[in-house]
């Protein structure tokens, strides 16, 4: 099985760099399944309902998101609950009896007869939202599903540190098949694969504005940087080159262990 991964898509720049970039890689790699993280896409912050079906219509199997996944609560929300919704959100998102969140936090998507199970997951270390442990998590969910369901298992870790994502690929080490990182927006030089066969990226990067902070324009963060207060509205990066950050990676769908994995990774 072939599985190409997007990182964060960012705002404008970054839909525009996956709609003028998505073909000639799918024509390089022959990829059975596309993954992006659609985390940043409208503006930098969470999706609109628009944008996630726009990125879906580029040919894109499944849509992953992250902490900002909410922001545009309203438009996503309504995706969310549609029929042929291709996102899923953390799966340890905090819930309750008394509160609980539209959609899933795993999806076995199928194509000409392979099975592929996607899980994302957020990381407890420097986050702000209330999240139930993340190994735990995955543990609980892998043990739900039936291992006959599907043919690999990938996991998109939406986290801050490189340990936290090291400490689960060494937990979940051969019981999944891939293991990436988003959220830093800084692809990482390091894939390789565990000895038990669960290939691992620290973060796959984003997919947007190359010049400005991490997409967003140096003029809007320059105070934050100056002052130390955190105040004043982010603004995209609009202008200049972009950057497209990805993963492929070739499983082998007898072990589900991962057998190559290579990091993509050019600028407009």
């Amino acid at each position: 099985m072939k599985v190409l991964i997007f990182g964060d898509i960012y705002g404008r720049l970054g839909r525009k760099a996956i709609s003028e970039n998505i073909g000639a890689l799918r024509e390089k790699y022959e990829p059975d399944f596309v993954i992006a993280n659609i985390e940043n896409a409208t503006s930098g912050r969470g999706p609109i309902s628009e944008h996630a079906e726009y990125i879906e219509g580029l040919g894109v199997d499944l849509m992953t998101g992250g902490d900002h996944i909410f922001d545009n609560g309203p438009s996503i929300s309504n995706y969310f609950t549609s029929e042929k919704c291709k996102l899923i959100r953390p799966a340890n998102f905090y819930e309750s009896d008394e509160f609980s969140l539209v959609g899933k936090g795993y999806k076995i998507i199928e194509k000409k007869g392979k099975r592929l199970l996607v899980l994302q997951l957020l990381g407890e270390v420097f986050m702000s939202h209330k999240v139930s442990n993340p190994f735990h998590a995955a543990k609980k969910i892998l043990s739900e599903v039936d291992p006959s369901s599907y043919d690999a298992v990938v996991v998109d870790f939406h986290r801050e540190t490189t340990a936290e994502i090291y400490g689960l690929a060494h937990f979940l080490d051969g019981d999944i098949s891939l293991i990436y990182g988003t959220h830093t927006h800084i692809q990482t030089n390091d894939c390789h694969i565990l000895k038990a066969g669960t290939g691992i990226i620290g973060d796959v990067g984003m997919n947007g504005p190359f010049e400005g902070v991490i997409g967003a324009s140096f003029a809007s963060v320059k105070k934050r940087f100056l002052s130390g207060v955190q105040r004043g509205k982010i603004e995209q990066q609009l202008s200049g080159k972009y950057k497209i950050n990805a993963v492929f990676a070739e499983i082998d769908e007898v072990t589900k262990k991962c057998t190559s994995i290579e990091a993509i990774s050019f600028t407009s």
